[in-house]
C-alpha cells in the first residue's frame, strides 16, 4: 500500500499488470485500450495514517485544476488491486484468485430439489407514525432538509472547526449563522458553478451573484472553507481511514435512519464520490468518462432515499465476517441498522457483487428477505442447466433448484443473456408474460418471466436512483484535502432524502429537485447573511426576492407579529423573506 495522499485500486481483471504500476501509468494505458474495452472505474482510498496532520493541509490551487492535473502524489501513488468481488460477468464461473487462497472451509452439502420455494416469514404491512407526524407538520423545503442537518449537527461543525482553527493559533469565531451560508452556497454551486469559485464575489456583470456577495465576504467564505473541520485531531482512531469525517458519517447515519420511510423493499449497492471532479481529459475512446473517487457502500430504499452509508476502506481495513466476502458483510452491517427501528420481515434487493447463497441463509436466519442476482460460483454447487444449452432454448426458458434444508431458490433464466438470481423469499410462480425487445428482429416479443426476477427488477434501481439525483445538481466547490469531495456528498445526499420526503409528505405543492434545492440554497443565503456589512443592499436583496415568485414557502412562528401586509397579528410567516403574514395575505403580498 503506497504510503501517499491517496492510494488507488481497481478491479481483480487487471491486478496481475498492475502490482508495480503508478496510477499515471494506468491512466495513460487505459486511454490506449480499444474502444470495445470496457469503463474501467479507479478506486481512491484515504490516507493510511489518518491522523496525519498532513491530511488536514490543501495540496495546492482547486482554481483550474482538472482532469490529468492531479497532485504528484496521486499520479505516482502504486495502484492496489481491490478485494471486493466486484469481478465482471466474464468470470461469473470462476471465483477470484484471492478467494483461490483462502483455506478451504469445510461446509454441510446442500441437498438441491427441483419444486418452487415456500418461504415461512411472516406477512407484515408498513406503518409509519413518523412520516404521518411529518406530514401533519407541513414541514418546507428547509425544515425537512433541517432533519439531517438539525441543530445539533451544525453546532458539532461550528464547534470542530473553531477548535481545529485554534489548534493553529486561529481565532475563527465561526457561528452556526456563517456556516449556514457556507452551506448555502455549497448548494447553489450545485446548479451555478463558475470556473473559479471566487467569480461569485467579482464585481464584473457577467459574473456577479448579489445572492452569494451579500450574504457573507469572499475572504471571509475562503476561511471559513479552509478550515472546515468534522472530527479532533486529537481523539482520532488511526485503524480507521475516514477519522476525519467519522463522526459526521456517524451523525448522518443517524438522522437518516430516524427519518427513514418504514417501507418493506430495500436496496443496497454501490456509489461512486467523484475525487477529482470533471475529468474532461481523461475519456476512454469509447467516449464513456474515467471516474475516480471513494467507493460508498450504500442501502437505500426503493425510490432512493439513502437510509445507511459506508465508504468503503478496502479489504486491509475492514474485516468480513461468517465467511462472507466484504461485499456480503456490508449487506449484514445494513441489514443490522435496519432492525434498530425493529426485527421486520424487510427484503433486501442488491446484485451479484453481494449475493451467495451463504449471504441468503445468513438473512434468512435474522428473518430478512433477500433477493439478488448470482454469480455460479457462488451457488454452492447447485445443479441447473449448462448455460450455453439454455441459451440454445429459446427466451424466457428457466430452470431452477431449491435447498430443502433453508428453503433458498435458485435460477438461472434465458433472456437477452443468461441470468442467475437466488432468493430466500421469493420463487417461480406465478410466472409472467412480459414483453421484451428482439434486437435481431427488431421486434418486440412475450416471454415468461419467473416472479422472483419480476420482482428483483421492479426494486433493484434504489441506489441508481439516488446516484441519478445526486449526479444532476452536485456540490461543485470543493477544496484540496482528501475529504471535501466526500463532505460535499453527504450534503447531496441529506437534499436528496429531503426531497424524497417531500414527495412523500406533501400532496399539494410538490416541486421538482432543482426547486427544491434552489428554495434551500436561496433562504440559507437571505435568512442567514451579514446585515452589517450589508447597508444599502439589504433593502434591494428585500425586494428582489419578494416579487421573484420562486420558493416562497408560509411557515407556523411561535411569537405573534404584524403581517407585513394587513399589519394585523398572525403566527405564520414567510420563511424565505422572513416577514410575518397572513395565509390569505400570503399571494397578495408577494405580487404587489
Amino acid at each position: 500500500m503506497a504510503s501517499t495522499s491517496s492510494n488507488p485500486t481497481v478491479g481483480r481483471d487487471a491486478s496481475s499488470k498492475l502490482k508495480s504500476m503508478k496510477l499515471l501509468e494506468v491512466l495513460n494505458a487505459l486511454e490506449e485500450e480499444s474502444p470495445s474495452h470496457r469503463r474501467e472505474e479507479i478506486f481512491i482510498a484515504p490516507p493510511d495514517n489518518a491522523s496525519g496532520d498532513f491530511t488536514d493541509e490543501d495540496s495546492g490551487d482547486e482554481d483550474g485544476q482538472r482532469g490529468s492535473h492531479v497532485p504528484g502524489s496521486v499520479l505516482h501513488a502504486s495502484v492496489v488491486p481491490e478485494d471486493s468481488g466486484t469481478e465482471e460477468e466474464d468470470d461469473d464461473l470462476q471465483p477470484p484468485p484471492a478467494m483461490k487462497r483462502q483455506k478451504a472451509v469445510v461446509e454441510p452439502q446442500r441437498v438441491w430439489i427441483k419444486r418452487d420455494i415456500q418461504p415461512n416469514f411472516r406477512s407484515w404491512t408498513p406503518s409509519d407514525p413518523h412520516i404521518e407526524d411529518l406530514k401533519s407538520q407541513e414541514l418546507s423545503p428547509v425544515g425537512l432538509f433541517e432533519l439531517f442537518f438539525d441543530e445539533g449537527t451544525i453546532n458539532f461543525i461550528v464547534n470542530e472547526t473553531n477548535r481545529y482553527a485554534w489548534q493553529k493559533n486561529v481565532n475563527l469565531g465561526l457561528t452556526a449563522q456563517e456556516l449556514k451560508c457556507v452551506l448555502g452556497i455549497l448548494i447553489l454551486s450545485g446548479y451555478i458553478s463558475y470556473p473559479r469559485r471566487r467569480m461569485f464575489w467579482e464585481t464584473s456583470p457577467d459574473s456577479h451573484h448579489h445572492l452569494v456577495a451579500d450574504a457573507i465576504r469572499r475572504d471571509r467564505f475562503e476561511l471559513i472553507f479552509s478550515y472546515l473541520h468534522f472530527a479532533d485531531n486529537n481523539e482520532l482512531d488511526e485503524s480507521d481511514r475516514f477519522a476525519k469525517v467519522r463522526p459526521l458519517i456517524v451523525r448522518m447515519n443517524c438522522n437518516f435512519q430516524k427519518h427513514a420511510p418504514l417501507e418493506e423493499f430495500y436496496s443496497f449497492g454501490e456509489s461512486m464520490c467523484e475525487y477529482f471532479g470533471h475529468r474532461g481529459s481523461k475519456q476512454l475512446p469509447a467516449g464513456k468518462p474515467m471516474r475516480l473517487g471513494y467507493k460508498i457502500w450504500c442501502g437505500t430504499t426503493s425510490r432512493g432515499y439513502l437510509v445507511w452509508f459506508e465508504p468503503s476502506q478496502g479489504t486491509l481495513f475492514t474485516k468480513s465476517d461468517r465467511g462472507l466476502d466484504l461485499g456480503g458483510s456490508m449487506v449484514v452491517k445494513f441489514v443490522d441498522a435496519l432492525q434498530e427501528r425493529g426485527c421486520l420481515p424487510y427484503h433486501i434487493f442488491f446484485d451479484k457483487v453481494f449475493t451467495s447463497v451463504k449471504l441468503m441463509s445468513i438473512l434468512r436466519k435474522k428473518g430478512v428477505k433477500a433477493t439478488g442476482t448470482v454469480r455460479e460460483y457462488r451457488t454452492e454447487r447447485c445443479p441447473l442447466k449448462d448455460p450455453k444449452e439454455l441459451k440454445k432454448m429459446k427466451r424466457g426458458s428457466f430452470d431452477y433448484k431449491v435447498d430443502e434444508s433453508e428453503e433458498i431458490i435458485v435460477c438461472r433464466w434465458h433472456d437477452s443473456s443468461v441470468v442467475n438470481i437466488c432468493s430466500n423469499a421469493v420463487g417461480i410462480e406465478p410466472v409472467e408474460l412480459t414483453s421484451h425487445h428482439s434486437g435481431i428482429a427488431k421486434t418486440r416479443t412475450q416471454v415468461h418471466q419467473p416472479s422472483l426476477v419480476k420482482l428483483y427488477q421492479e426494486k433493484v434501481g434504489g441506489v441508481s436512483r439516488m446516484d441519478q439525483n445526486i449526479a444532476k445538481y452536485k456540490v461543485k466547490i470543493r477544496g484540496m484535502k482528501w475529504y471535501s469531495s466526500f463532505i460535499g456528498y453527504v450534503i447531496d445526499a441529506a437534499l436528496n432524502n429531503a426531497w424524497q420526503l417531500h414527495r412523500i409528505c406533501s400532496h399539494d405543492a410538490q416541486v421538482d429537485l432543482l426547486a427544491f434545492r434552489r428554495y434551500v440554497a436561496c433562504v440559507y443565503l437571505e435568512s442567514n447573511a451579514d446585515m452589517s456589512s450589508q447597508g444599502r443592499r439589504s433593502r434591494r436583496l428585500e425586494t428582489e426576492s419578494r416579487f421573484d415568485m420562486i420558493g416562497h414557502w408560509i411557515v407556523h412562528q411561535d411569537k405573534r407579529t404584524r403581517c407585513a401586509l394587513c399589519h394585523s397579528q398572525t403566527n405564520t410567516r414567510c420563511e424565505k423573506c422572513q416577514k410575518g403574514v397572513h395565509a390569505k395575505c400570503f399571494r397578495e403580498y408577494h405580487i404587489r
